[in-house]
């Protein structure tokens, strides 16, 4: 019999409930990394737990959850989950000198700056790399920093 891997598109169906679900570039509405784009390496090391984490992807379960990422091979992508947006691409390599290409057309991200989205991104990381990941927990932080950068706070 041969042993398939649950998705997201089939709610992890006919396999046993224990089994994580792993998101695919299929399960959520993605655009290409439009040619306006920047390169930068990410210096950052992973656990195996965290790469882990990783894997399993982000199918947005509610309207709070911005993001919706897989990956494919040794490569994450990154969109945004209303739009299908590709905002990060990191290819991660061995020595952890990651190479990330983000979205640099303005109608589709508003980051203009490596330094901004090193921070963005090692934020984003940090969320998603948590077991299980807090969809809900995220919004909240992005909407009281979006306040807090607009001084309504």
């Amino acid at each position: 019999m041969e042993k398939k891997t649950p998705c997201a598109k089939d709610g992890g169906k006919d396999y046993a409930d224990k089994l994580p679900v792993i998101a695919h570039r299929g399960d959520w509405k993605t655009k290409p990394m439009p040619r306006r784009h920047e390169r930068f390496v990410l210096n950052r090391a992973f656990s195996d737990a965290e790469m882990n984490a990783l894997r399993l992807g982000n199918v947005p379960q509610a309207m709070e959850d911005k993001w919706f990422w897989f990956m494919e091979g040794s490569t994450l992508w990154a969109h945004r989950s209303w739009t299908g947006y590709c905002i990060f691409r990191i290819d991660f390599k061995k020595d952890n000198n990651h190479v990330v290409t983000v979205n640099r057309n303005p109608e589709q991200y508003g980051g203009d700056s490596v330094e901004k989205d090193l921070e963005t991104l090692n934020g984003l990381l940090d969320w998603w790399t948590e077991a299980p990941y807090d969809h809900y927990g995220e919004w909240i932080s992005e909407t009281y920093d979006a306040l807090e950068k607009s001084g309504r706070t």
